[in-house]
């Protein structure tokens, strides 16, 4: 027999899952949002934003392309086309709320996932050089707030860690309560003033998470639930979303469609779920390294240097690939494998998150990177 003792644990467990591991916010006292989306596995570049207007492309990669099931390559302009899984953010570049970066790689130039994360997160020039994070840094240049950093996830995103308060709340990782226990814990509540609304919170929030019925989380709820928090009047403007699975050693084709699909859908979400609010938002998603500029024999690539990042947003002035691009004939690669970087993310991230908060790029360089020799990265922003 199920008892109310028996309901009410199964309850707090099931409340327990409705959290999403991937998603870290900040809260500041703006109008202005930003996010940072983490590519953790090495997104290619030359397959999501395609030269196909650099002569040695096709000799390069050869029939190394998007799965036809997937469509036609998206013309973004003479030189370089969208994958054609990001339908959604190629209609925000057609609006001018998207921009590419092509050809940029954080200072890194080895080859460890782990290494090349912690560069990219802490916005340093060697791993482990730094113990806090870029975004952790320039949280003291916004205008004061009560309010602590703020991140659903099992460990707070080393952008945001360091000496500004955050705060974590790790979700369960036990599967997903059945459907029926959960109807009837909804029945059993219905009656009581004090769990009723809790319950019922609990039950929405599940429902802004997405769960997919086998414990994960779908990247297009993961977009609306970070929309909700980042929404909210006096509500947190700064978030940090991890999307997993970009190392695509082998079957990269489609494998790439579906994780370029979830990006997509991510944005697509943020943009739907932000309202009136997307007007006043930056999204910027990056990789810790680009992949070889040749495919290896598993259809795949291996891990490489330059790579692509994304930007988008009502705030964002777009419609265009912002690259000094390299090229790709063999000359031109980089150690003879990988596209050659010629611009730094942390230029971009200086560039972004200055012009769109109202601080001096130059200042977020100096002050948030210490590195007063790179040039932010700037006009990509609405004034």
């Amino acid at each position: 027999m199920i008892n109310r003792r028996f309901l009410l644990g199964q309850g707090a467990l099931a409340a327990g899952l409705l959290l999403t591991p991937n998603l870290a916010l900040a809260a500041a006292p703006t109008e202005k949002r930003f996010v940072f989306i983490i590519l953790r596995g090495a997104m290619d570049g030359l397959m999501t934003v395609m030269p196909l207007g650099d002569p040695a492309y096709a000799a390069l990669r050869g029939n190394f392309a998007p799965p036809a099931a997937a469509g036609l390559p998206l013309p973004l302009d003479a030189l370089f086309s969208a994958h054609p899984a990001l339908v959604e953010t190629a209609a925000l570049y057609g609006r001018g709320e998207a921009l590419f970066v092509h050809a940029i790689a954080s200072p890194y130039r080895e080859r460890s996932h782990f290494d090349a994360q912690n560069v990219l997160e802490t916005g340093g020039t060697a791993a482990y050089a730094l113990s806090d994070g870029w975004l952790n840094r320039m949280l003291p240049l916004l205008p004061k707030s009560g309010e602590p950093a703020l991140a659903l996830s099992a460990t707070l995103p080393m952008a945001l860690r360091g000496p500004t308060p955050a705060t974590s709340y790790a979700p369960s990782q036990l599967p997903d309560p059945d459907p029926d226990l959960l109807a009837r814990i909804t029945a059993l509540y219905a009656g009581d003033p004090q769990l009723h609304g809790l319950w019922s919170q609990a039950v929405q929030a599940r429902a802004m998470a997405g769960s997919d019925g086998r414990g994960r989380s779908n990247p297009g709820a993961l977009g609306r639930l970070a929309a909700t928090f980042l929404a909210k009047p006096g509500g947190a403007r700064i978030a940090v979303i991890e999307l997993q699975g970009w190392d695509t050693h082998a079957e990269q084709p489609g494998r790439l469609n579906n994780q370029l699909k979830q990006l997509d859908g991510v944005i697509a979400a943020l943009r739907d779920g932000l309202g009136a609010a997307w007007a006043d938002t930056v999204i910027v998603a990056a990789t810790e390294f680009g992949r070889t500029a040749a495919p290896n024999g598993t259809m795949g690539t291996d891990h490489g240097t330059g790579g692509a990042a994304v930007v988008v947003g009502g705030a964002v002035k777009g419609g265009r690939v912002v690259a000094d691009w390299p090229g790709l004939a063999t000359g031109q690669l980089y150690q003879g494998r990988d596209l050659r970087p010629t611009a730094d993310l942390r230029a971009l991230f200086a560039g972004l998150a200055g012009e769109h908060f109202g601080i001096d790029p130059p200042r977020m360089m100096r002050t948030v990177f210490n590195a007063l020799q790179v040039r932010p990265l700037t006009g990509l922003v609405r004034g």
